[in-house]
């Protein structure tokens, strides 16, 4: 099976995958077909390859050249210690949005009744993620997409927070009512313009509806913003993630919301990516 998979990377080169997923993916693949973990793959990746393994193996490297991400391929992506189920209706979460449940977590005190949104929640991974490491809150998750939160009611069901949980179709706040106490988004923020420069695992495979931002990736982040100011509570606070080279704009739109800016969150690469204001 270690040849299987050493043909696969070169096929994966050859297709225009760059160095690092060329070599990554095809031994991810191989272990789901064979649903072995990385420790048997270790143990026993020398082993004869069967037919059924090269035929499967096959189909999901021809996938995976045809620049489909892996975590469509395999359903799923783990984010913040949890495998979220993922299909082409939701964006696959990202490790840079683990920023805002960090932050959440240490700022919200564990007991008592708080109050959250995750607004444009697609998969569920912020809005479930705190249901999951806070039992005490309510969180209820909104995206326009109804195929989204059925995707986002499938892995509540999985992680046991279905019933403390309200799933919401509609624009941004628009289907909620009251205040919060936290709201917290990945709003789609990639600007229109810049499409024909990102990568095609991206661009021709996750949502669009769920990317996109406008032509400068500002139209929803500006909308919510708005939103929000009117739909905190006193004290309450929001987190926004935002795009590589956003934050003027990113905190100007705040500003011009009616919103104090309060922090600025850096990823572990030191770029601005979040942004907290409150009332």
């Amino acid at each position: 099976m270690r040849r299987a998979v050493a043909a696969a990377r070169a096929r994966l080169l050859a297709a225009g995958l760059d160095q690092r997923h060329a070599h990554l993916d095809p031994e991810v693949l191989a272990r789901h077909v064979l649903q072995w973990d990385r420790a048997t793959w270790i143990t026993r990746a020398d082993e004869p390859a069967s037919s059924e393994f090269l035929s499967a193996f096959d189909v999901l490297i021809a996938r995976r050249a045809a620049r489909e991400p892996v975590a469509y391929i395999i359903g799923t992506r783990e984010f913040y210690g949890r495998d979220f189920l993922v299909n082409p209706d939701v964006l696959i979460p990202r490790p840079e949005s683990e920023l805002i449940i960090d932050y959440a977590l240490q700022r919200v005190p564990a007991s008592g009744f708080v109050r959250v949104v995750d607004v444009g929640t697609g998969s569920g991974a912020l809005g479930l993620t705190l249901a999951c490491e806070r039992p005490a809150w309510h969180v209820e998750v909104t995206d326009v997409s109804a195929a989204a939160i059925a995707v986002a009611r499938r892995n509540a069901r999985a992680f046991n927070v279905a019933d403390r949980m309200t799933f919401l179709i509609g624009d941004l706040l628009e289907p909620t009512m009251g205040l919060f106490d936290v709201i917290v988004s990945n709003p789609p923020y990639v600007a229109r313009r810049d499409a024909p420069g990102m990568m095609p695992d991206v661009r021709d495979h996750e949502p669009h509806v769920a990317l996109f931002g406008g032509q400068d990736g500002m139209d929803i982040p500006r909308r919510l913003l708005s939103q929000a100011a009117e739909r905190l509570a006193p004290g309450g606070w929001m987190a926004m993630e935002f795009g590589y080279g956003m934050q003027e704009p990113v905190e100007h739109a705040a500003r011009e919301a009616g919103l104090e800016i309060q922090e600025v969150l850096e990823d572990l690469q030191g770029i601005a990516r979040t942004l907290v204001a409150g009332r």
